[in-house]
């Protein structure tokens, strides 16, 4: 029901904002294009100390949602490119169905009595750059992906937050 609505407000959206047409001109079709090239993190810094902490803390996990309940697998890749942390996983993994329907996560890595959580919105990304990138940096996983097929999904993190927390006291939010 949220995809339709989401779906109409954008359709009205299009409509409201199109030029009006005089009829002289053929209609063309409204193609919406992601640049994920202009998207880069606003806190670099923070970034990298997440993408530090969870590959020294590998493997990490990550929580999905399918359907009204939780799923939570582990990984272990993750690279920044263009600014932005990626993760990676398969099209026929059931994680990209469920990021597909919702891309919310949450991340969570431990280290004894320390650990970070990261509640953030995931993008697929299909440029084959960023494919590239992610296999450039983890080429243990060219066994199982290549750059130029339809199998290799890549993510990345918006609207991120990491809460660094301990036993010892309260945590420190990190927003990327």
């Amino acid at each position: 029901m949220k995809k339709f609505l989401l779906l109409i407000v954008v359709a009205a959206t299009i409509f409201s904002c199109a030029p009006k047409s005089d009829n002289t001109a053929p209609q063309t079709e409204v193609v919406a294009l992601v640049n994920h090239a202009a998207y880069a993190s606003a806190n670099a810094e923070g970034q990298q100390r997440v993408y530090d902490y969870l590959l020294a803390h590998a493997p990490f996990f990550i929580a999905t949602v399918d359907g009204d309940h939780a799923r939570v697998r582990p990984f272990g890749a993750l690279n920044i490119f263009e600014g932005k942390m990626y993760i990676i996983t398969s099209h026929t993994k059931r994680v990209a169905k469920q990021l597909a329907e919702n891309s919310n996560v949450e991340l969570c890595a431990v280290n004894g009595t320390e650990w970070v959580r990261v509640a953030a919105t995931l993008v697929e990304d299909e440029r084959v750059e960023a494919k590239k990138a992610m296999l450039d940096a983890n080429p243990n996983l060219r066994s199982m992906y290549s750059e130029t097929d339809d199998n290799i999904a890549v993510y990345y993190f918006t609207d991120a937050m990491a809460t660094f927390s301990s036993f010892a006291g309260d945590g420190d939010v990190v927003k990327f």
